[in-house]
């Protein structure tokens, strides 16, 4: 029963948007938009956003291999399944809206808080479904 309990409150802990410490303050309180996270309309518009803004870094396929050959450090492979169990939604939202600093990584202010959460719907599912 222990081990049922625990592994059902993994991917449900993941989707309430809980977040590592690493989060800047203002951060950590964001509220995460499940239901819109869930959404395939969200989905598909975070897929068209990022194939507009992010797959000449990120690639077509969201594995880190875009055309863009010059940066510092190699983008991030949403693909891997290993990235998606370790990430929180809120920790993506917060990449997306603020860069990484140390990384090519650059802040994507421009996009609505409502775009970001769709992008954040569309990679946490990359790694399941595909690009």
């Amino acid at each position: 029963m222990r081990r049922l309990l625990a592994a059902t409150a993994t991917p449900l802990l993941a989707l309430s948007g809980c977040s590592g410490p690493d989060l800047p303050a203002g951060y950590r309180e964001v509220e995460v938009p499940a239901a819109r996270l869930a959404t395939a309309g969200a989905r598909e518009s975070g897929r068209e956003l990022y194939r507009r803004h992010c797959a000449i870094c990120h690639g077509e396929r969201a594995d880190g291999r875009g055309v863009r050959r010059n940066l510092s450090t190699r983008p991030r492979d949403f693909s891997d399944p290993s990235w998606r169990a370790r990430v929180s939604p809120r920790e993506v939202y917060w990449v997306i809206r603020e860069g990484r600093r140390g990384t090519a990584m650059a802040a994507w202010k421009v996009l609505e808080e409502d775009q970001a959460w769709d992008l954040v719907a569309y990679l946490l599912t990359v790694s399941e479904q595909g690009p």
